[in-house]
């Protein structure tokens, strides 16, 4: 069966929803996390939630870069904290680079783009789901949760 270009526009319609759903799940829960904790490792050996916020950040630029036509720098795995200090910065950016990665998902699909799609969207699920553990241990309801 030939994808043809109705095909191809419900499916990037479906794929930016979901992210956009997922993208505002994450930003909600970020926002609500506690400032005081935010840099703090909860268990030996992982990351902080900042750390968490801004590796996610830096491949939501990946993300937006390789979709948007734009050279992608995957140099490095996380922005840097002196960049992005506290949670409202990281809050910020995550926004920016999430509305950044929809607009891209709302091109024209190819297989290259369906790739970055698929691992953008793993990569944040994967780091939501990290995030909500991470918020329950420190008491706090995620935000999807409490609907």
């Amino acid at each position: 069966m030939a994808v043809t270009e109705t095909t191809e526009n419900a499916l990037a319609t479906v794929l930016t929803k979901r992210w956009e759903s997922a993208a505002k799940k994450f930003v909600e829960l970020a926002a609500v996390l506690p400032e005081e904790k935010f840099e703090k490792e909860l268990v030996k050996g992982t990351r902080s939630c900042g750390a968490v916020l801004r590796h996610v950040a830096f491949w939501n630029r990946y993300f937006a870069d390789s979709l948007n036509g734009r050279k992608a720098d995957d140099n490095g795995n996380e922005l840097t904290r002196e960049d992005f200090p506290d949670r409202a910065a990281l809050v910020r950016e995550l926004k920016k680079s999430s509305r950044e990665v929809g607009s891209g998902m709302r091109r024209s699909l190819d297989g290259a783009s369906l790739e970055v799609i698929a691992m953008a969207l793993e990569h944040l699920c994967e780091h939501y789901g990290q995030l909500v553990v991470y918020a329950r241990i420190m008491g706090v309801t995620p935000p999807a949760s409490q609907a």
